[in-house]
């Protein structure tokens, strides 16, 4: 299905934030669904999957605050941080209740708004979400090298191990990865985003206080960040995880019609949790 990018702007605390909104205005579909994007990357990072949750969603995908086209202040980029401008970017669309699926970096911010708004969060899907790794790998390692010497050899070699299937990294993917690290700023805020996940308080202790019913999906062959650490988000009360075969650190780009069969089956209803 092709669908026409809706990219729009908005200011949140006086920074503009390039996103996307598909927004169902024809149908009952009026429920929300945010896509919040990985470390280094996008909105454009969820483009496989969008079409299959357009069907059933108003789904908004935000170039994070210091990542994608977005602008890049120069602030500490913690945790908190992240979630204030998830609070606000939100309010600012008059957004009062959403389904929320966040990546890597993206699912950390996902789990840190939710255990701070549950009000606000209905379900949640963490892809091989971020926060509670306890040392580093050498993926991430690489992936870290690449964005900080964006060269074509780099870049390459870290997709190409993020991924289980090499032939899901396409030459644009990076491409788009090596124009976006040559932005003003970027590579500052990659690096500030990066402490500020390393410095994240006592995640695991407190994943216990999410409400929100909480489907976990991980690559069983995530070299990035290794499967074992779904240990720490099963401590969610109402979650459930499911690992994908032959799959890497971005199931959505790798499987996504696996992905979204679970995805979309968890968020309307179809598969329900304990």
């Amino acid at each position: 299905m092709s669908i026409q990018i809706p990219v729009r702007n908005i200011r949140v605390h006086g920074n503009r934030i390039r996103y996307l909104d598909y927004d169902n205005v024809d149908t009952k579909k009026k429920d929300t669904l945010v896509l919040l994007h990985g470390i280094g990357a996008s909105a454009e990072r969820w483009s496989k999957v969008i079409p299959f949750f357009y069907d059933h969603f108003r789904v908004i995908v935000p170039d994070i605050v210091g990542f994608g086209y977005s602008d890049k202040p120069t602030v500490e980029y913690n945790i908190s941080f992240f979630v204030k401008f998830l609070e606000d970017f939100l309010n600012s669309l008059g957004i009062k209740k959403t389904s929320i699926a966040g990546s890597s970096f993206g699912g950390l911010v996902a789990a840190e708004f939710a255990i701070k708004n549950s009000q606000i969060v209905n379900k949640l899907v963490l892809v091989s979400p971020a926060g509670t790794m306890k040392s580093s790998t050498r993926t991430l390692e690489e992936y870290i090298l690449a964005s900080l010497y964006p060269t074509h050899e780099n870049v390459w070699r870290a997709f190409i191990n993020m991924a289980f299937d090499p032939r899901t990294v396409t030459e644009q993917t990076i491409e788009d990865f090596i124009d976006r690290m040559k932005l003003p700023n970027a590579k500052y805020a990659f690096m500030s985003t990066m402490l500020g996940i390393r410095n994240t308080p006592n995640l695991s202790s407190r994943l216990d206080k999410i409400l929100s019913p909480t489907i976990i999906v991980w690559g069983e062959q995530d070299e990035m960040i290794p499967v074992k650490y779904a240990d720490d988000y099963k401590k969610i009360p109402k979650s459930n995880l499911l690992v994908i075969p032959k799959c890497g650190h971005t199931p959505f780009t790798e499987k996504p019609e696996i992905f979204c069969k679970i995805a979309i089956d968890f968020l309307k209803g179809f598969n329900s949790i304990k």
